[in-house]
């Protein structure tokens, strides 16, 4: 989502937005029960300690005769180890389950994060950087594993600690905590003010964080660029302002933090000494015995210790509430083009699909003034091969994008063999269609896993026959481990001709009723070219083909060329009844072929 989007629910993020992780830990009932469980028996073994210390001071020191004494102290101390030894057991027990879930959690809400994400259209990619999304999947969920792996049960634990030491000395000491309550009162209005503030920056600390990543995202994607241009200080300057930002929002969120820290710690300490001061006052005067202000002492001391950590955790929700509020909102995203609530089926493909756009406009979502399409008309036939030319920006590429319903058009129709693809499941609208596109895209894998891409369950035989089509054979087993060579990522290893023909592989390998070819051959040499032009033209018969091009070299044998300019379709023809005619096609092929836009023959 925008920064802007973000500005504006920064201060919308509550320990309330935790309760969007409802889903993912909901599972795990029985886990969540455990670790509840041995977090309060190890909390209640905390406080059967002060009890245990009463009896040894009162029964074990001050016990008269000797033998009573060394009896009682023998018997005492046998119980504090029974209580701690219960403690440590108790709290192994919280601390692994807490853990687990954490983890587990974790990895579920990333998975889900991620699986909603590829199922966005590219609209969603529009307005959403890339390093925003990775922002969210690595910092976002590590400070939620944070909180549901140790935080919150922390939280949980001392607050049961602190509850029931706040009661027991309440209990003993009714008069002196009544005093005591009604000061700690005074510290959470302060506490509420401090909170919000530091819930604002968290989440605009995030996002610092999040346009960091942006950056790193889509530099080290176009590293060859940064590095042609010499702009290598330029992108380091950029990143570091950036990072400078991102701490100098964490530090304003420390610093309202720690003063949070301070105060709590500080106002609780406080009023829990008044208390204890009366408690030794009472003992002088005899009211109570010295076991009963050790415990007191020991119950003070568990009661501020778990202030000071939920101090410490009220922080740590702030920030991961932050993060599952991001989470959430992406998981909440939309991608407009969805499953109709009832897909028709498509219709057995025999020889190609057909193609039929009736009247189409269209506007890409980042340029809602500009059309990209405008009341285009167009019907392909089976086993027609179309080529679509023009100018940079006239809609051809757009075509292919609304006939894979990457978008939807806002006005007219598109259909396959019939039927409009807004009424099929994109799953077998696209199962029908195969793209070569501009920009071959090759994964971080090994050469036989990037053909297989096309068709996951095709043989190693048939991965290789493709590959063998495409004239790609020859180079592939050239490599150090043949088809089993890793790649690299986005293809590095490789030229830009032999990625186009891995993805010319890919799509022969599908075998798809209707092929889009969109400047299939750009990266190719000559001679390249033309052993891969050979393939597609082999690839072509029998199926439906558009092919998106600028080099008309290479729409010579298409069964019609469709000449597009600003979103509309100008001409329509046979290479040769264009390139008579006095139009936009006949003065592109003037200009490549060296031919009169007049007649059509060599100058």
């Amino acid at each position: 989502m925008p920064d802007k989007i973000n500005a504006q629910r920064a201060s919308a993020a509550t320990p309330r937005s935790l309760s969007g992780l409802a889903p993912f830990l909901r599972p795990y009932r029985v886990q969540i029960g455990l670790a509840v469980l041995f977090l309060v028996l190890a909390a209640a073994s905390t406080l059967v300690l002060p009890v245990a210390l009463k009896s040894l001071i009162d029964a074990g020191l001050v016990a008269a005769d000797p033998g009573q004494r060394v009896m009682a102290l023998r018997e005492h101390f046998l119980a504090l180890f029974g209580v701690g030894a219960a403690l440590g057991l108790f709290s192994a027990a919280r601390f692994y389950m807490v853990s687990w879930l954490g983890e587990r959690v974790t990895a579920d809400l990333r998975n889900a994060v991620y699986a909603h994400v590829v199922e966005q259209s590219p609209e969603f990619f529009e307005t959403t950087q890339t390093g925003e999304v990775l922002s969210r999947l690595t910092t976002d969920t590590t400070l939620v594993q944070t909180v549901v792996g140790s935080s919150l049960s922390m939280g949980l634990r001392n607050t049961v600690m602190g509850i029931g030491a706040l009661g027991m000395l309440v209990v003993t000491n009714p008069y002196v905590m009544g005093q005591v309550l009604g000061i700690l009162v005074l510290v959470v209005l302060p506490s509420l003010y401090f909170g919000q503030r530091v819930r604002k920056l968290s989440r605009a600390s995030q996002d610092r964080v999040a346009d960091t990543s942006a950056i790193a995202a889509e530099v080290l994607n176009a590293i060859p660029v940064v590095q042609s241009y010499n702009q290598q200080g330029r992108e380091a300057g950029r990143f570091a302002k950036a990072t400078e930002a991102a701490f100098d929002t964490a530090r304003k969120r420390t610093r309202v933090r720690a003063m949070l820290v301070a105060f709590i710690i500080t106002a609780t300490f406080g009023a829990l000494l008044w208390g204890l001061y009366q408690g030794t006052q009472a003992v002088l005067r005899g009211d109570v015995t010295a076991g009963h202000l050790g415990q007191t002492v020991v119950y003070v001391l568990i009661l501020v210790s778990s202030v000071a950590v939920l101090s410490e955790v009220y922080g740590d929700l702030l920030r991961a509430a932050g993060a599952t509020e991001r989470l959430m909102e992406l998981l909440a995203t939309r991608s407009p083009v969805a499953d109709p609530a009832t897909p028709r089926a498509l219709p057995p493909a025999q020889g190609g699909s057909s193609v039929r756009l009736e009247g189409v406009t269209f506007h890409y979502p980042s340029r809602p003034l500009q059309a990209s399409l405008r009341d285009v008309t167009l019907e392909v036939r089976r086993g027609e091969t179309v080529a679509l030319v023009g100018p940079s920006g006239a809609g051809k590429s757009t075509v292919l994008q609304l006939l894979l319903r990457y978008y939807d058009a806002q006005h007219g129709s598109v259909a396959i063999d019939g039927v409009p693809v807004r009424e099929l499941a994109l799953a077998e609208l696209r199962s029908r269609v195969g793209i070569v596109p501009q920009d071959s895209v090759v994964f971080s894998s090994s050469a036989i896993d990037n053909i297989r891409y096309g068709r996951p369950d095709a043989s190693d035989d048939e991965v290789i026959a493709a590959a063998k089509a495409a004239y790609a054979h020859d180079f592939i087993s050239a490599l150090p481990e043949g088809y089993a060579t890793f790649l690299g990522e986005r293809g590095v290893r490789l030229s830009g001709g032999q990625r186009q023909r891995i993805a010319i592989a890919r799509a022969m390998l599908k075998n798809p009723p209707l092929l889009l070819l969109d400047e299939a051959t750009s990266a190719l040499d000559a001679e390249s070219e033309r052993m891969v032009q050979a393939a597609l033209d082999a690839a072509m018969r029998g199926r439906t083909t558009i092919v998106v091009a600028h080099r008309l070299a290479t729409v010579l044998r298409a069964d019609r060329i469709v000449v597009l300019d600003h979103g509309r379709i100008v001409e329509m023809g046979t290479h040769t009844e264009l390139t008579t005619r006095d139009g936009l096609y006949a003065r592109l092929a003037a200009m490549q072929f060296d031919l009169s836009p007049a007649t059509g023959v060599p100058l």
